[in-house]
């Protein structure tokens, strides 16, 4: 199977990724089950990319539904060490105007029953998830935001909700109060998730709206927001082709040895099962210990 050093994470309204070539489509099973759809595998500025859908074909899946598990074990499968994620947010701030950019640095966990760890089952591993955000494709992110024309936040708190309702008046004033930023149902899962891969991980959050706080978002309808969306999805190709051509082959931040003092368990401790179904994530650890 073709190394991938990059994967792209579509979210609502990002189904596809323009600009790809020699595509081929690679369908992945895991040890966690299927993935969203298959990967879509090819060429973006002369680097080699895998496209996912996160919400699968004609967005069948809602965020709860979401295997996260299958869909980031499937880019470690595949080699990626880098992931662009892209997503729909409403806007907690005046300033955070729809379809702004934001580029946010820290999460707020409002999820209740979402699987966000490949560990357990004999194996115990605590990453460290201060900083839940690569910082430095962030800053090539914001940097090829800019570069495209668009209107770039740097830095904010992501509130990830279940869903799939919408916020209450009073959680959304509340958000508010705790100096939140951006609302939306799906990236913190994909983060964790990636930490623990030894994959840098960022987000290009894409305001819609603003949420149920602001007075006029009785006046907001489904087609205003699916125009949004629709223009918010050209503007993330262009962000993510930039991204793309400026990423570094070579990795030197944080997130390639996430996992070096993360594991606990020993490795004599682990199951066969364990350590063959996590091979892909932790096989180099288990290599370096015998």
């Amino acid at each position: 199977m073709e190394t991938v050093q990059i994967g792209i994470i579509g979210g609502s309204g990002l189904y596809d990724m323009a600009g790809v070539t020699d595509r081929e489509e690679v369908q992945l099973t895991t040890p966690f089950g299927e993935p969203s759809g298959p990967y879509l595998t090819g060429t973006l500025r002369g680097r080699r990319v895998a496209f996912l859908a996160r919400h699968g074909a004609g967005h069948r899946i809602a965020p709860s539904e979401i295997n996260f598990r299958a869909n980031l074990f499937g880019m470690k499968l595949l080699g990626v060490e880098y992931i662009l994620s892209a997503s729909a947010v409403g806007s907690l701030k005046e300033e955070y105007k729809p379809l702004d950019i934001v580029v946010p640095d820290q999460f707020f966990d409002r999820t209740k029953a979402r699987p966000s760890t490949f560990f357990g089952r004999g194996l115990a591993a605590h990453v460290g998830f201060a900083h839940p955000f690569c910082r430095l494709l962030s800053g090539l992110v914001s940097e090829s935001g800019r570069q495209a024309g668009a209107t770039v936040h740097d830095g904010g708190t992501y509130v990830c909700m279940e869903g799939p309702q919408f916020s209450t008046l009073a959680e959304s004033k509340l958000y508010r109060a705790w100096g939140m930023d951006i609302i939306g149902m799906t990236n913190l899962q994909e983060a964790k998730l990636a930490r623990e891969a030894e994959i840098c991980y960022s987000t290009i959050a894409l305001v819609t709206d603003y949420d149920c706080w602001h007075p006029d978002h009785d006046s907001v309808t489904v087609d205003m927001i699916l125009s949004t969306l629709t223009e918010n999805a050209r503007m993330a190709q262009e962000i993510i082709a930039g991204a793309v051509a400026r990423l570094p082959y070579a990795r030197t931040c944080e997130c390639a040895s996430a996992l070096k003092y993360a594991l606990v368990t020993r490795p004599d401790a682990m199951s066969d099962e364990t350590k063959k179904e996590l091979a892909p994530i932790i096989g180099k650890y288990l290599e370096a210990a015998k």
